[in-house]
């Protein structure tokens, strides 16, 4: 079973410099702030250069380190990646998130889509599961939307 989460938001920038801040291992862990159980990040370290089949280690600020495998890297218009190494509480309502990020142009700047599909490890907790992604993983997602596009309003790209 799986279940899908998705934020979407227009940032004041092109493609080019929205892939770019999404893709920083340095900036990108100051826009997720997280959300309710949901934690923030505190660090992205690469394993190589970012590339289709690279890792990168995400930590969390509860302690848990996450691994990024890059599955898409089409800059500035795609990136995917799956996520694994959830520990309990969460690595019991999901195994894996494969997120995809899509980026587009228009006429005040780009429109970023982030999408999460996770795919349940238990099914009987899928209720349990579908209201903490869908609730709270839906609104950290909006936050780091919003996080970047308060950044790039006010230069900080």
């Amino acid at each position: 079973m799986h279940l899908t989460v998705s934020a979407e938001r227009s940032l004041p920038c092109t493609p080019d410099v929205a892939f770019a801040l999404s893709t920083d291992p340095d900036r990108f862990p100051g826009f997720f702030t997280g959300f309710g159980p949901i934690p923030a990040l505190s660090g992205i370290r690469l394993h190589a250069p970012l590339a289709v089949g690279s890792t990168r280690r995400v930590h969390s600020k509860d302690g848990t380190v996450l691994t990024e495998r890059v599955t898409e890297l089409d800059p500035p218009v795609r990136h995917a990646y799956t996520l694994t190494g959830f520990r309990p509480p969460m690595a019991w309502m999901v195994s894996k998130g494969e997120a995809i990020w899509t980026f587009a142009g228009h006429e005040f700047g780009s429109r970023v889509r982030w999408d999460y599909e996770f795919t349940v490890a238990k099914r009987w907790l899928s209720p349990v599961a579908a209201v903490v992604l869908h609730v709270f993983m839906r609104r950290a997602m909006h936050r780091c939307l919003k996080n970047m596009s308060r950044a790039l309003s006010h230069g900080g790209a």
